[in-house]
């Protein structure tokens, strides 16, 4: 499939760490002209203004670099991306939404590396909602971008399976490393590729995390809580409650049990095992709020919560 020689110019849109292993494959390739990345922002207790990932290599690598803080109605940035040659912008978790006017101005227009198979997962979290939903396939699609939402036609896509005990900090490292492979190839093939439309009757949706969705729900089955940790293991991570304390759930496993949701029905030093609505959970690290992470079995000492117990059902 991927004929490698002839060198295009591209734009590199992206921000976040995640995108800096496919920002090297299509450097190596292909001859990057410009380099467009979210603004800097404040970052850690002392708010130091730090720019995004890829801006930062950008520079360390000398390349052109734009960070506008809109894009739309904004023709000086239109103006620069077309200065700057490309006849081709790769998107990789940039963050920002692509008005049609900025869509238009690279001949080849904009390929986007999403991180699911489309129409499957469309938004901001793919990743995360693949490992929530429980999926034993994901995959990664390299689109032309239109202006909806992850809803341009498909020019390449690639299945990944899933394994059972992956979290998404695992699930993203397998997926860079396909998505830098597949946008290369894409770039290698781009006059001859065909461009298939998605079937949005069979979309799914992937949304932005919130804080809530790492909070464990413990009527549910214990896999399903499981493949929660899972999805949310980067951030928010998982956070159960016992009274009014927070307790950030660092490592868990399925286990054998029942009991009431919540219910704590055993301690032994390999951990807390746990009722959920269906079978149980075998919680190994904790982290208590204002603490540093702990076995599980050493914070049970402390905390006063005895077998036969529960923790509180949030949700």
């Amino acid at each position: 499939m991927s004929r490698p020689g002839l060198r295009r110019k591209v734009a590199f849109f992206g921000s976040p760490a995640f995108a800096l292993p496919v920002l090297e494959a299509v450097r190596t390739a292909h001859d990057v002209v410009l380099v467009v990345a979210q603004p800097d922002k404040p970052v850690g207790r002392g708010l130091k203004l730090t720019p995004p990932p890829i801006a930062a290599r950008a520079a360390e690598l000398g390349l052109t670099l734009a960070q506008p803080a809109r894009l739309k109605k904004n023709t000086d940035f239109e103006d620069a991306l077309r200065s700057s040659g490309a006849e081709v912008a790769v998107t990789c978790a940039y963050g920002k939404i692509l008005p049609a006017s900025l869509l238009a101005v690279p001949h080849f227009g904009f390929l986007n590396t999403h991180t699911s198979l489309l129409p499957q997962l469309r938004g901001a979290a793919p990743i995360q909602w693949a490992l929530i939903s429980g999926l034993g396939v994901t995959g990664t699609t390299i689109m032309q971008t239109d202006p909806g939402m992850d809803t341009g036609p498909v020019l390449l896509q690639e299945a990944l399976d899933i394994l059972p005990d992956w979290t998404s900090l695992d699930l993203s490292a397998a997926l860079q490393s396909q998505a830098a492979r597949l946008i290369v190839a894409a770039l290698n093939n781009l006059a001859s590729l065909t461009p298939t439309p998605q079937d949005n009757e069979q979309a799914t949706h992937a949304p932005m995390l919130e804080k809530s969705d790492g909070d464990v729900r413990w009527h549910d089955p214990a896999q399903a809580i499981y493949n929660r940790y899972r999805g949310v293991h980067a951030w928010p991570q998982t956070s159960a409650f016992v009274g009014s304390r927070r307790l950030k759930v660092l490592d868990m496993r399925p286990a054998q049990g029942s009991g009431r949701p919540g219910e704590l029905l055993a301690v032994t030093p390999a951990g807390l095992t746990l009722a959920c609505g269906e079978g149980a959970l075998l919680i190994k690290t904790v982290q208590p709020e204002g603490k540093k992470p702990m076995a599980a079995a050493d914070w049970q000492r402390g905390s006063g919560l005895k077998v036969g117990e529960h923790f509180d059902l949030t949700l």
